[in-house]
């Protein structure tokens, strides 16, 4: 005969109850877009609370709010990512699904890799430089550069691509990470630069070497050379020029060009039209001293050019790329070696310009008096 079970004891068919209403609401949860997203409203309404609740000492800072925000939605975006390679199942394939499938290919897969650990990282040093009450000036240019780069690339693919018939209200979502980074960038121009305790005696002493006095440099003009042939020819190839050179590169070495998503001739075309201008003024701001303008948007676009080259190089390494766009295996060494070193020499021209920043500050009295002894 069974006992009957003592008060406060559950039996196992009612401890199975709401273990199978908790399996049911998942279920409805995974299989429905609405709840889906209500869930995601509700816990950053949560998010938002605690902002609020932490004090307000942070609110001196705008984008403080920005950043705690932001960060939100990039570990979403790592969930995507590796939701689509495999990892994990079960969070947001229905909204990817219904809602964005241009975040299914290979390109969508890297830059929600990039965002979910690149821009989280960012985002979390720099909500802990304001926690702090330290500048974060660097870090934000940095990740402005990527984060522009990034949607951009992104939007004008989609909306030029195989997916543009595809749209839904849900492209729209990505509008505030274009506006938002926008007025972002301007507040970090506005921040005050952390200037360098350097005499003008110094500066002047810096500004007065020619660029065969400074090795370092004319190793960064060539590199800098040898970028900008390279984004020249790229843009040649995916306008389709007609020489045999850029015939076979497009076929043999980078078929992932061709794909029709579009995204990688988008950012090549980018690369044309305003990254290769920039190596030519980058060119200029180091044969010249004083162009105190460079070290702020050399971070810009050492953000812009990393995340633009891991996007690229991921996507056409990738799996979900087609096969007859994906970079061939025999080429695979020399793609790589290109294409990390295209990524390199923005990074080291930013680190250059604020290890050393001597030559580029404005020019002082004193470097003038200097430069007209040296005449």
């Amino acid at each position: 005969m069974q006992l009957p079970a003592a008060p406060g004891v559950l039996t196992p068919s009612l401890l199975a109850i709401p273990v199978a209403f908790g399996i049911n609401s998942a279920t409805a949860l995974a299989d429905s877009p609405l709840p889906l997203m209500l869930t995601g409203v509700l816990v950053l309404i949560g998010l938002i609370s605690i902002i609020f609740v932490s004090g307000g000492s942070h609110f001196q800072d705008p984008l403080f709010c920005v950043f705690v925000v932001f960060s939100f939605t990039s570990a979403i975006d790592l969930i995507i990512s590796l939701e689509e390679d495999g990892y994990i199942s079960g969070f947001v394939e229905v909204y990817v699904r219904e809602g964005e499938p241009y975040l299914r290919t290979a390109h969508g897969i890297m830059i929600c890799y990039w965002d979910g650990i690149i821009h989280y990282g960012l985002y979390l040093a720099m909500i802990a430089a304001i926690g702090q009450r330290k500048s974060y000036r660097n870090l934000g240019l940095f990740w402005l550069g990527s984060l522009m780069m990034s949607i951009v690339v992104f939007l004008l693919g989609n909306l030029i691509g195989k997916y543009s018939s595809d749209l839904s209200p849900a492209f729209l979502l990505n509008l505030p990470y274009v506006l938002i980074p926008i007025w972002a960038g301007v507040r970090l121009f506005q921040q005050p630069k952390a200037l360098p305790c350097l005499s003008p005696e110094k500066v002047a002493e810096e500004q007065c070497k020619r660029l065969y006095q400074r090795p370092q440099d004319m190793g960064l003009v060539l590199v800098l050379l040898l970028t900008a042939a390279f984004t020249f020819f790229r843009g040649m190839v995916v306008l389709d020029c007609p020489a045999d050179s850029c015939f076979e590169y497009i076929y043999q070495h980078e078929p992932y060009l061709r794909d029709p998503v579009a995204y990688p001739k988008v950012q090549m075309l980018i690369y044309m039209f305003y990254v290769l201008p920039f190596f030519c003024l980058c060119i200029y701001g180091l044969v010249l001293p004083g162009c105190s303008w460079l070290p702020d948007w050399s971070l810009v676009f050492a953000g812009a050019v990393a995340q633009a080259q891991f996007s690229h190089v991921g996507s056409s390494l990738h799996t979900r790329t087609p096969f007859p766009y994906q970079t061939p295996e025999d080429v695979w060494w020399s793609f790589l070696l290109t294409n990390v070193l295209y990524a390199l020499g923005p990074q080291l021209l930013a680190y250059r310009c604020l290890h050393c920043p001597a030559f580029f500050l404005p020019a002082t009295p004193a470097s003038l008096h200097t430069g007209k002894k040296h005449q």
